[in-house]
């Protein structure tokens, strides 16, 4: 059976929640362990879904773009309210997507970062200096039912991921407590 659509858009909704976004990272421990403060994860982990930056051209004019990726995650020291530098780009494995189209979204996003840029950051975190860095990480999300080819793939390309199942573990109760 192909990917869903509701599964995608399952995984996107609850990664587009630092709670969510620190689960996922228990999946891959490496990039928990970037999170700067477990017991302040609200102001520890930025998400981002369906990212926005701006790119910084010649001659100091500016154009916004759209990342390929399904979520930025950016990681804040909770004291000083400052960005630190990692930033990690999920990757949700899209309905209908293959290999080369999923590794494509990566290289893009690789590209457009190549320059400089600064994040169009929601507005509760709008304060924060929200400049790119030099550390950029992927982390890539398949399901059950993505094809072997494209794991394969990914282990051959050397780039990390995670095999989620299709429940959302963001029940509404829990939805709710978080309001």
């Amino acid at each position: 059976m192909p990917v869903q659509k509701s599964d995608y858009e399952a995984c996107l909704a609850e990664y587009s929640h630092h709670v969510g976004a620190i689960e996922l990272f228990k999946q891959y421990r490496p990039y928990l362990e970037m999170v700067p403060s477990l017991r302040r994860p609200s102001e520890s982990v930025i998400t981002i879904p369906l990212p926005i930056i701006r790119i910084r051209k010649a001659g100091s004019t500016a154009e916004a773009t759209t990342l390929p990726c399904d979520v930025a995650i950016l990681m804040c020291d909770p004291e000083w309210k400052i960005k630190t530098g990692a930033e990690i780009f999920i990757f949700i494995h899209r309905p209908g997507e293959d290999f080369s189209d999923l590794l494509m979204r990566w290289r893009q996003t690789q590209v457009l970062l190549d320059s400089y840029y600064e994040w169009l950051m929601p507005e509760r975190h709008s304060h924060i200096l929200s400049e790119g860095t030099n550390t950029k990480y992927p982390l890539f999300v398949v399901f059950a039912e993505t094809p072997e080819r494209i794991k394969r793939g990914l282990v051959g390309a050397e780039l990390p991921f995670v095999v989620q199942m299709p429940e959302v573990s963001l029940d509404e109760n829990t939805v709710e407590s978080l309001s």
